[in-house]
């Protein structure tokens, strides 16, 4: 097995076996990278005796959870209120493929099964060629020297003041672009220029955006975005269309762009403290902050067996999967000894950033970074005082090389317990009245990723009260394009001279499989009322300040829009349990 380049925010990659896969502690553990190493043989083997592929490019490989109710009754937990666990039944591990034939590009699934010590092939199936795998992390890296190796690209940069050496790209997924066969796997370029080994590339976009397979490891085309001018009317486009002109070569894609090349920035927009250094002898970093410690002597609060953690009386699966990144499930609750289940699974499903610049080809950046490109694949090794604070436990994550190696995350999920200020208080305002205020602590569970420009922090917290929080923070570096000298932006911000931070969103799509003592679940969509047929001065509502809250059971699976004037909310509920006071299903 040839070595495998192993992405930065990786930390290693194992193509040995080291340890034969044991009997799993969890249903829902992850593969093991010695899981993948021999899964990922079987599939090579198979591949080699049963059918004419030649060579295979593994895309993800990862377990195939059991069904639902199988693994409730493993873990003994029931899927009725007040009902005893279905009796167990035996679980066969298994996995699930995606790879490609390197020769033809065709796109292949694999179910795998563990029995009797070994991965057996179970179905196989040939994609239809219009649909593609996620982009591995590896394709990326790869696109990048596709492009670097360009000398097509070597020369439109050459002609903009940009050496080979200087040319550096983020591969992004191209969508759907009409103009390229479907079979192809195609991805565009997003290139910039670095003029010092870590210099911030997105100080210096390139003014063309080229196209590349793969597969074949070629440019097959380039772009060149049109720009705006301003007129007394209004920001102008130097094309008559914002639809994509079509496939020709690099001299006819320029003049059909209605403008010049335009030469990268060159101001240097460092962010590593030693190259700000370099560019502003009189910068420095504060210095007036004092220590903070984050300190339990007594250690943590938590317990962890594996991948399974109990906190609080909450009590959880925690998972590394290649694309959600983080996954949590069988979330229990043990309510005075009685055993509640809450959320059977809760991830990120998907997130898009749809980018809003009309004029081609910026419409291709909409970005669909979990089914595209996979959280997990991205996630970063986690560091302590930077990443994580205080007394952490972190658990690794592993996904498949594009040689059936096991690329290992060493600390890719760090689990710790924070204060989180004030829980319950209440003060009796009376003369010699008391007061009490109890503390709030919040276990967290988190990962970072870094998808190109930006860098996504996931944060699950658990709370004292019962209460579950997902909260996605920001940062890294918006990503940009190049902007002519006096150019009019009316479709993002010009954020230094010569670089536009196109406008854009963050959508993010959370699986959310809840268990609220039980299977048998509802959602029940709530607005806020006035009094109908009551109006104020009424005698039913003489006041007109009369509301109740008005609750309706959603029968089937749609789309529901917020309404902010009814304070709309939504509840999942069990109407085989009702709460001992108000007698409302819990």
């Amino acid at each position: 097995m040839s070595p495998a380049a192993v992405p930065g925010t990786a930390t290693t990659a194992q193509s040995d076996v080291k340890k034969a896969p044991d009997v799993f502690k969890h249903p829902l553990d992850p593969l093991t990278p010695d899981e993948i190493l021999e899964a990922s043989l079987a599939i090579r083997h198979y591949i080699a005796e049963k059918t004419d592929v030649k060579a295979i490019k593994f895309i993800t490989l990862y377990l195939l959870p059991p069904p639902k109710k199988v693994v409730l009754a493993h873990l003994g937990i029931p899927t009725r209120p007040g009902a005893k666990p279905d009796a167990p039944t035996p679980i066969t591990r298994q996995a699930e493929a995606d790879f490609l034939d390197v020769v033809n590009g065709c796109s292949y699934n694999a179910i795998l099964s563990y029995r009797e010590s070994k991965w057996s092939i179970e179905t196989l199936e040939k994609l239809p060629q219009e649909l593609h795998s996620q982009i591995s992390v590896e394709e990326l890296i790869d696109a990048e020297k596709v492009v670097k190796n360009s000398p097509l690209v070597q020369k439109l940069a050459a002609d903009i003041g940009v050496a080979p050496d200087q040319i550096y790209c983020d591969g992004w997924s191209i969508g759907y672009d009409e103009r390229f066969p479907q079979q192809r796997r195609v991805q565009q370029a997003l290139a910039y220029a670095r003029f010092s080994e870590h210099d911030n590339l997105y100080a210096h976009p390139l003014d063309f955006i080229p196209v590349l397979d793969a597969n074949t490891e070629e440019v097959i085309h380039i772009d060149f975005p049109p720009t705006y001018k301003a007129t007394p009317s209004g920001p102008v486009l130097s094309v008559p269309s914002t639809a994509p002109p079509p496939c020709t070569d690099a001299d006819a894609a320029l003049a059909a762009s209605g403008r010049e090349r335009m030469p990268p920035p060159l101001k240097n927009q460092n962010f590593l403290p030693d190259l700000i250094l370099e560019d502003d002898k009189d910068f420095k970093l504060r210095d007036d902050l004092k220590p903070l410690h984050v300190v339990q002597p007594e250690g943590v609060s938590f317990r962890v067996n594996g991948h399974e953690l109990e906190w609080q009386n909450w009590k959880m699966h925690i998972a590394f999967t290649q694309r959600e990144g983080i996954a949590l499930s069988t979330i229990t609750y043990n309510d005075h000894g009685e055993i509640r289940p809450i959320i059977y699974r809760l991830s990120l499903a998907e997130m898009v950033v749809p980018y809003g610049a009309p004029e081609y080809p910026h419409p291709r950046k909409f970005a669909f970074d979990s089914g595209e490109y996979g959280m997990g694949t991205m996630a970063n090794e986690l560091s302590l005082g930077c990443d994580c604070l205080g007394q952490i436990h972190y658990l690794p994550g592993a996904f498949v090389g594009h040689n059936g190696s096991a690329m290992i995350i060493k600390n890719v999920i760090c689990i710790h317990e924070e204060d989180a200020g004030v829980l319950w208080k209440h003060t009796d305002y009376r003369p010699n009245g008391r007061s009490h205020t109890v503390r709030r602590r919040r276990l967290v569970v988190s990962m970072v990723c870094t998808l190109a420009n930006y860098e996504y922090i996931w944060n699950y917290h658990f709370y004292q009260d019962g209460s579950i929080e997902f909260e996605i923070r920001l940062t890294g570096i918006l990503n940009v394009y190049i902007a002519g000298k006096d150019e009019p932006s009316p479709y993002g911000t010009i954020v230094s001279p010569g670089i536009n931070a196109q406008n854009h969103q963050h959508l993010f799509s959370v699986r959310i499989d809840p268990m609220i003592d039980g299977l048998q679940n509802s959602v029940v969509e709530s607005d806020i009322i006035p009094l109908p047929e009551a109006p104020t001065g009424s005698a039913g509502n003489f006041a007109g300040n009369a509301f109740y809250a008005q609750d309706t059971v959603l029968s089937t699976e749609a789309g529901r829009p917020h309404s902010y004037e009814k304070e709309r909310r939504w509840n999942i509920v069990n109407s085989a349990r009702q709460h001992y006071a108000s007698g409302n299903n819990v």
